[in-house]
């Protein structure tokens, strides 16, 4: 029974290898050809410019809160009763506006993010399938599933510059 399968198994490599030899290959990183898009990085600076504000309000309360909390480590001891009370109600507070406008802008971010990769997708998506298709590739496989890839089978790049070309 060992023999005929190590004998059964012997055949299918062998008629199969022509198969994989005639087979055109290629790998592409879908985010990569994604985010390195001319698209994506005008939206990244549009993003920037549109949470830019923000952004700097969040650093701010950072470190207000964490000036008046070396404070209140640093002299919490000297300090009065009342105005250490004063001080850790205010370093509460701005953690909580901290926490609050954190939790906004997370969320305003990612809804533009999404509407942003819901218009690039689809001219993503052609970009593919004309590379593909000009390429003749019989298989695609993602970059994270391979382990090590000559640059040769990265259609990446290709895919990219196709993408650049639609506007």
């Amino acid at each position: 029974m060992r023999k005929l399968t190590q004998l059964v198994l012997l055949s299918v490599t062998l008629l199969a290898t022509p198969a994989f030899a005639e087979m055109k290959i290629a790998v592409l990183n879908y985010q990569m050809a994604l985010l390195e898009s001319d698209a994506a990085k005008r939206y990244a600076v549009d993003a920037e410019k549109k949470f830019g504000p923000q952004l700097n309000k969040l650093k701010t309360l950072e470190s207000d809160a964490k000036r008046i909390q070396d404070r209140i480590v640093k002299d919490g001891e000297k300090m009065q009763t009342a105005e250490r009370e004063r001080l850790e109600l205010d370093f509460k507070q701005k953690a909580r506006d901290f926490q609050f406008q954190s939790k906004e802008l997370n969320e305003a971010k990612a809804v533009a993010d999404r509407d942003m990769l819901k218009k690039l997708k689809p001219n993503l998506d052609k970009a593919v399938e004309e590379v593909i298709k000009n390429g003749n590739f019989d298989l695609v496989l993602e970059r994270g599933a391979v382990i090590d890839v000559k640059p040769q089978f990265d259609i990446t790049r290709q895919v990219i510059e196709r993408m650049n070309q639609m506007r």
